[in-house]
């Protein structure tokens, strides 16, 4: 009979710290957003830093000319080339700073299939920017700095970083 009585403090405690009816759904997106919002930062940080250094070696080898200054530079007539030449020497920088930075908090995959994935992701985001380039430079016939700039370092890059975002997460530095 005292049990009966006696009131039973494991459901008081449980009751007191029981969300309110709207709160598992505000909850579960702060949690969403937790989760993402530092690496999607760390991501969009290291894209920025390698897209300045791409953007700058792309213009100096298309646009820069070692004795004539600027103008039309040694692969001024093999664009594509050069771009990608330029995303080549980015992907290195770019799988360095999110393996060791922006999703360093994940277990360390198999390196060999880490790198082939990285390599075949980056393949497929290569072909999405250099076929930006191409559009505009073949099909538009658009050949000024500001063409290029557009078309294969703005337009092109934000189509294969939203491409590259999505994928390395899931298939590069999986969660396991």
């Amino acid at each position: 009979m005292p049990d009966v009585l006696t009131p039973d403090r494991t459901a008081q405690e449980t009751a007191a710290r029981a969300p309110s009816p709207g709160a598992p759904a505000r909850s579960g997106l702060r949690a969403l957003a937790d989760e993402h919002l530092a690496s999607t930062m760390k991501f969009l940080l290291v894209g920025g830093v390698v897209f300045l250094l791409d953007a700058a070696m792309y213009n100096v080898l298309v646009f820069w000319h070692p004795s004539h200054g600027w103008g039309q530079g040694l692969l001024h007539g093999t664009p594509l080339t050069a771009k990608l030449l330029t995303i080549a020497a980015a992907s290195c920088l770019t799988y360095l700073g999110n393996r060791l930075w922006t999703f360093s908090d994940r277990p360390r995959p198999d390196t060999r299939r880490s790198i082939m994935m990285f390599l075949l992701i980056n393949l497929i985001a290569t072909g999405l920017q250099l076929s930006c380039l191409g559009f505009s430079r073949y099909v538009l016939g658009l050949d000024s700095v500001l063409a290029d700039n557009i078309s294969g370092t703005f337009i092109g890059q934000i189509v294969s970083t939203s491409f590259r975002y999505i994928t390395y997460g899931r298939f590069v530095f999986p969660r396991r």
